[in-house]
């Protein structure tokens, strides 16, 4: 399968009593788009958060290019580019503002602004600041900015979160082909089964904390004569 990017091995993430995350283990590949899939509470993503130092594990390993994510956490985050959930941006900024500055944090030029705007598709819009932008707009800009980055890791909590069909589609695409231009490596989590059926090159389904099944989108539809990824992880949870 290739080098190794991302190692999880043994991890378990407990918040008081409750146990988030319950000794799950698997591998990400350099330049492999793998995805998280699962319900609300399944784990996913604290389990990006731990990958990204942003939590540490209670136990267990996890690597980023063979980096421990708790020794070596500032060197992990080197080489990562996070885009959560709930990110938020500078709303007196216009959008060409916002990725310009971005552009300046990791002492890149205008051609790295001109790459996150052509992925964000927001034309003139940039021109405008970003308190008036829709929550798919703010979406859309959030994705260019960690992309046009060029991490080697871009890690994506639900990237197309309230950004509608014809959009979504279109970032898509984006990810794929800057993935695949770029030789990054992405981990994500969404809950948008054809979404992840469209990126990703394996699959982890997650429930209750576990990771039940891990496998390419056509396995695992196959594997359980399922039509479809959904139907293949409500029969795996089953």
């Amino acid at each position: 399968m290739g080098e190794t990017a991302v190692s999880v091995d043994g991890l378990v993430k407990r918040f008081g009593q409750k146990e988030a995350v319950k000794s799950i283990s698997f591998n990400v590949f350099k330049g492999e788009i793998f995805g998280l899939v699962g319900p609300n509470g399944a784990g996913k993503t604290t389990t990006l958060r731990i990958i990204g130092t942003l939590l540490k594990p209670t136990l267990g390993r996890v690597e980023v290019f063979g980096m421990d994510v708790m020794k070596q956490a500032a060197n992990v985050r080197k080489s990562i580019s996070y885009l959560p959930e709930d990110a938020g941006a500078y709303p007196y900024m216009t959008g060409l503002e916002y990725l310009r500055f971005i552009a300046s944090l990791y002492g890149l030029g205008e051609e790295a602004v001109i790459e996150g705007s052509e992925i964000s598709g927001l034309g003139e819009s940039l021109n405008e600041r970003i308190k008036g932008y829709s929550k798919g707009m703010k979406r859309r800009l959030q994705v260019a900015r960690t992309l046009m980055v060029r991490p080697k890791l871009a890690i994506l909590d639900e990237p197309t979160s309230g950004i509608d069909v014809l959009y979504s589609l279109q970032l898509r695409k984006e990810i794929k082909k800057k993935a695949k231009e770029w030789g990054i490596t992405i981990l994500l989590s969404s809950h948008n089964m054809l979404e992840i059926e469209y990126l990703c090159d394996r699959v982890a389904f997650m429930h209750e904390g576990k990771i039940v099944d891990i496998g390419t989108p056509r396995d695992l539809i196959s594997k359980r004569g399922a039509s479809n990824l959904e139907e293949a992880f409500m029969e795996a949870i089953s």
